[in-house]
């Protein structure tokens, strides 16, 4: 009936059959990183980074995600193009990962359709320098199809521990218009916070197999004792938060 949820569905489809074995080990970077007490970051560069914010102090979400947020590439920025400037502005994303507390055995989820921006390839590189695993949410299709804009030549999915496809359209919109030559609808916010969203409760399913009695997940702060119980579990994990409450 609609094109768009028709497109979304087909795509979600695909991503769980071709992806399963991808996000199982993203799966598992999160649990060992959470048993370990070790942090998880995520970062996405403009309308990437809604991901970010869809892990982050979200109620039924893990509190041990910490997001990294350059003001310069938000989506409150004016003019909106200065984002696109500052995400291919070598040495962006160093500057970024020098202010992050990285730590040996770590893992940072990042996501980039493209991949192709210096931004998002440095905060990779520089976070597996201290030992920090990287977990990419790309396209793979489209990343392989466009030049890198950073000096190694390398895009996102090069330089990644794991990498998980979106399975979108190239430029990421996906319906197409009669008599438009550019298609309509993207589809890498729905399909990646489905598939983010997806780490999440396979890996608090993970952890409670393993024998933990109360994983960090976030209680509604809107359901009574909520808070109470936040506060517990933030204490119990306050070595892997960087975000201040």
């Amino acid at each position: 009936m609609f094109d768009y949820f028709d497109g979304i569905k087909a795509l979600l489809e695909t991503v769980e059959r071709e992806e399963k074995d991808a996000i199982n080990d993203a799966v598992g970077h999160l649990v060992d990183a959470i048993e370990n007490k070790k942090a998880i970051f995520a970062f996405g560069a403009s309308h990437a980074g809604i991901l970010t914010q869809e892990l982050y102090y979200r109620a039924g979400g893990l509190m041990t995600i910490n997001p990294i947020f350059g003001e310069s590439i938000l989506l409150d920025v004016k003019p909106i193009t200065h984002t696109s400037k500052m995400e291919r502005l070598l040495g962006y994303g160093t500057l970024l990962a020098d202010k992050t507390p990285f730590k040996e055995g770590d893992v940072l989820i990042l996501h980039s359709v493209s991949g192709r921006n210096p931004v998002i390839i440095e905060l990779a590189m520089e976070a597996q320098k201290k030992g920090v695993t990287v977990i990419g949410l790309t396209n793979l299709t489209y990343s392989k199809s466009v030049e890198s804009r950073h000096p190694s030549d390398k895009n996102l999915y090069e330089v990644c521990n794991t990498v998980i496809d979106n399975h979108g359209d190239r430029g990421d919109s996906m319906c197409e218009i009669d008599g438009m030559d550019m298609k309509v609808g993207p589809s890498s916010t729905v399909v990646g916070a489905t598939i983010v969203n997806t780490i999440v409760v396979e890996t608090v399913k993970q952890l409670r197999k393993n024998g933990m009695e109360k994983p960090p997940i976030f209680y509604s702060a809107n359901l009574d004792g909520g808070d109470e119980l936040n506060k517990q579990l933030i204490s119990d994990y306050q070595d892997s938060i960087h975000y201040r409450f």
